[in-house]
């Protein structure tokens, strides 16, 4: 039996996430798993650039991963679905916040989609790539 599905989107995309999530989905109603939605916001602070940012932009960057995370799992799943998932907003680079987020959970599968991939990276996005590669469970590549 699975623990939990991991499900990784980027809510910046828009709706292009929906499948993902609902793939996610399917896969954990198979094993009757918890299904975690993460998405990760990146963290300006500690780079270069902070200093450019006001000092409550992370806070605001993080309300509002929240707000269209929520909206996008809503339009992805019914209502039923949507309130036994956990939504889950991190902050960091994403494949290592991904990673860690699916050990700290005891996760059996992750689920990313692959988008945007350009010339160096037909295959997988860098992010799907990385997870791929040093995930210690199942990953599930949804295109």
């Amino acid at each position: 039996m699975t623990n939990s599905v991991l499900c990784a989107v980027d809510v910046s995309n828009g709706d292009d996430d929906i499948n993902v999530i609902q793939a996610a989905a399917r896969l954990a109603a198979l094993d009757d798993a918890q299904l975690d939605v993460v998405a990760v916001v990146p963290d300006y602070g500690l780079s270069q650039v902070g200093a450019f940012f006001s000092k409550d932009h992370h806070d605001t960057m993080v309300d509002e991963a929240k707000v269209h995370l929520n909206a996008l799992v809503t339009k992805a799943l019914d209502a039923a679905q949507n309130a036994k998932v956990r939504h889950v907003v991190a902050t960091g680079r994403i494949y290592v916040e991904v990673l860690s987020l699916a050990k700290k959970s005891k996760a059996s599968l992750i689920v990313v989609g692959s988008h945007k991939a350009d010339f160096s990276d037909y295959l997988l996005g860098p992010n799907a790539s990385r997870i791929v590669r040093h995930a210690t469970c199942s990953v599930y590549v949804v295109r």
